[in-house]
């Protein structure tokens, strides 16, 4: 069959040139997207009186049987077709002759590849946040196993003080509900409908806009034609979002490289999220973490691809604007995998409490809480500093840590020191003395769990109901 659009060319399209501009390779993901809003066109060029009820129904049950070969893996496409518009409408005028042709009436591929996409990142994003909040839930259950683990908090990887190994846990928690609230908020801007912009102005038939986005369960409809097919923001800031869950995938990778290595011996990943050496027998790799820390790079190059495709192009659609679908593509298929991984991984995660209380209790990390103990006894905190800094000297010089100290070693770097110092450098007493809201106190990480709790079940209803309604 000749091109749909051929009546205009005295020649065929060079080989190349066809096989260099076709899309199909990668927009074939949007064959149900692309079906689906058919469907609801051309229910609405029925009801609008443009297209004869016979034909409309005639259409419907050809798309059906389209979309039905779709699922089962039946259909060929096409590179001579170019895109999915053309292979479905192809496929649907093989299937009910040539009224299959009345489909492309007032719209364009233009109006029609934006709806696509906007059904398709729809749809990814209510997925995408409902990992997010299962990620969350494992990262809350393995805090709340760890309510009394107490941890080495770093600064510039250097120990700083001691912390709740929950509250470590938990400030994860946070970053991946700001990440879900983001996603959860792009989706008012991803569903609104594009068709019926048509190319770029608008069409001569009497179309209602509205009644497709009803039927496909948009929340409104683009203001502007131009606007409607030359907009990808909606896709910029999906890349961005995703890029930000991505930095902090990334960051807890990286903690878990770490944690799992027998310089740390905090953690040990389950075997089911690791592998072996093809050469060193003994080892246990965490290929799953390293693995997400190295594809975050792919998931930036997709944003900044894309920004890079926009930044100079003049309304309304241009054939680059084909470059916006497979870095969108591959961004969903690596931060899904990604996720669906990472929350099984969290949860089978074993803590080694004893190796953590031990790096606690041979490190200086207590050392500010001596400051604070000298400032409560009225030495100004500059003052109580050095002294600290030079206690602290003092034991790396005895290879003595603070604890170990005695009394009367204390007493040489200030008159000050008395007998309560001991329990003020506990590491329990350490923790629960940051008992301010957010603070690693365990009565705060207890309520600060609660609230996270609760804020997951308001969150998950959002899912709940969006995830319904998709079509």
């Amino acid at each position: 069959m000749s091109k749909l659009w051929g009546g205009r060319f005295t020649k065929g399209t060079n080989k190349l040139v066809e096989e260099y501009t076709a899309s199909i390779g990668f927009d074939k993901a949007l064959a149900e997207e692309d079906v689906q809003g058919s469907l609801a066109h051309v229910t609405m060029l029925g009801k609008c009186g443009i297209l004869p009820q016979e034909d409309v129904e005639t259409i419907k049950a050809g798309l059906n049987k389209v979309l039905e070969k779709v699922r089962a893996g039946e259909v060929e496409f096409s590179v001579s077709d170019e895109d999915i518009h053309m292979n479905i409408e192809k496929h649907l005028i093989e299937e009910i002759g040539p009224v299959g042709g009345k489909l492309h009436t007032g719209r364009s591929r233009n109006d029609q590849v934006a709806t696509d996409m906007h059904l398709y990142l729809r749809n990814r994003v209510v997925e995408l946040v409902g990992l997010l909040h299962e990620l969350q839930e494992s990262l809350i259950e393995q805090a709340k196993d760890n309510v009394e683990t107490i941890i080495p908090g770093y600064t510039h990887l250097q120990r700083a003080q001691p912390i709740l190994f929950a509250h470590h846990l938990l400030a994860y928690v946070s970053m991946f509900r700001r990440d879900a609230e983001r996603l959860t908020d792009s989706y008012k801007r991803i569903n609104v409908l594009p068709l019926g912009a048509g190319a770029l102005a608008g069409t001569t038939f009497p179309i209602d806009r509205h009644l497709v986005a009803e039927q496909l369960g948009f929340d409104s409809v683009y203001e502007n034609s131009l606007d409607a097919v030359s907009d990808r923001d909606f896709i910029v800031e999906f890349l961005a979002n995703a890029a930000l869950v991505m930095t902090h995938l990334s960051r807890l990778s990286e903690e878990l490289v770490l944690w799992s290595s027998t310089e740390f011996s905090f953690i040990e990943l389950d075997d089911a999220f690791c592998t072996g050496s093809s050469i060193m027998p003994q080892k246990k790799n965490p290929d799953v973490p390293e693995l997400v820390r190295g594809k975050t790079g792919r998931v930036y190059g997709n944003l900044i691809g894309l920004l890079t495709v926009l930044k100079s192009l003049p309304l309304a659609y241009n054939k680059d604007m084909q470059e916006d679908k497979e870095g969108m593509f591959d961004t969903v298929t690596t931060l899904t995998g990604a996720l669906q991984l990472f929350a099984p991984m969290i949860t089978t995660m074993k803590v080694n409490k004893g190796r953590m209380r031990e790096a606690v209790n041979t490190d200086f990390s207590n050392a500010t809480d001596i400051a604070d103990f000298l400032v409560g006894k009225g030495l100004p905190f500059r003052q109580a500093h050095e002294v600290i800094g030079k206690t602290v000297l003092y034991c790396i010089n005895e290879g003595k840590f603070l604890l170990d100290l005695t009394l009367d070693e204390f007493k040489q770097f200030s008159p000050l020191f008395d007998d309560q110092i001991y329990a003020v450098l506990q590491p329990e007493a350490v923790v629960n003395a940051r008992n301010v809201y957010g603070g690693t106190a365990t009565v705060q990480v207890k309520a600060a769990i609660e609230r996270a709790e609760a804020s997951l079940r308001a969150a998950n209803e959002w899912v709940v109901q969006h995830g319904e309604a998709l079509i």
